[in-house]
């Protein structure tokens, strides 16, 4: 698919013949106007070698193309007043135990879905998340007050394998928690893009700011690399608090 891609953007043109300077600037077309992905920039580039060295025999050639930088966006946080004001404006117990156990374990939804009442010890104060990001298991916090709130859910719910169940019992959907959270958002008057993944980020920026070890924090959110923790040190309220703005030395 990819090389028969390449013949159509030189339909005229025998492929033995066609330059490395054209091959180039197809590939540049791919970036800049197709915008198709390094995957697919990567087929493109494999696809042209292929024919041109083992079907045609020519040269082992590397063809370097200027690939646009990724973006780079920092996610969105809610400060703790923000998180405060929208657990508040949840009455459902149940909805009220879902908002607190992504928000307080920083969770992903996947692995707030997949929570069963087993993976909860709260004798060791603990949530075991089986099965996260990689497939990997490890544990997080189970805060005192999500401890109460938990309790007083299952007594009203009984759920039977997963925390969190749907209609059927089975296991709530990512779709109804973001749900949740978008409706609290607007009771509690938050205007910020949100979704549950931004409790996830909430959670981690709240613990950088009252000086939680960046190394304990990774641990917590199951990050395999510390460079992806690190993007929270860029959107912490006490960084920038150290910080004065030179305008506020200068005698105005």
């Amino acid at each position: 698919m990819a090389f028969t891609d390449f013949l159509i953007y030189y339909p005229d043109r025998d492929p033995e013949k066609i330059s490395e300077v054209e091959i180039k600037n197809y590939l540049l077309y791919l970036v800049t106007e197709k915008r198709v992905s390094a995957s697919y920039q990567n087929q493109a580039v494999n696809a042209i070698k292929f024919y041109l060295e083992e079907v045609c025999g020519n040269d082992r050639n590397t063809y370097y193309i200027d690939r646009p930088l990724k973006e780079s966006k920092l996610p969105t946080v809610l400060a703790e007043e923000e998180i405060s004001a929208i657990l508040k404006a949840v009455t459902n117990i149940k909805h009220k135990a879902i908002l607190y156990t992504i928000y307080s374990a920083g969770l992903r939804v996947s692995e707030a879905i997949s929570l069963e009442i087993t993976h909860i010890d709260s004798k060791r104060k603990m949530i075991v998340i089986k099965g996260g990001k990689g497939k990997k298991d490890r544990t997080t916090l189970l805060s005192e007050k999500l401890l109460l709130i938990l309790r007083e859910y299952y007594k009203s719910q009984r759920p039977k394998k997963y925390l969190f169940e749907g209609q059927g019992k089975e296991r709530y959907s990512a779709s109804s928690m973001n749900k949740i959270l978008k409706a609290a958002c607007i009771k509690a008057g938050i205007r910020k893009k949100v979704s549950i993944h931004t409790l996830r980020h909430s959670f981690a920026t709240h613990l950088l700011e009252r000086g939680t070890d960046i190394r304990y924090i990774q641990s917590l959110l199951g990050h395999n690399s510390s460079k992806t923790t690190e993007i929270y040190t860029h959107i912490t309220k006490t960084a920038f608090e150290r910080i004065k703005s030179p305008l506020d030395n200068i005698d105005i």
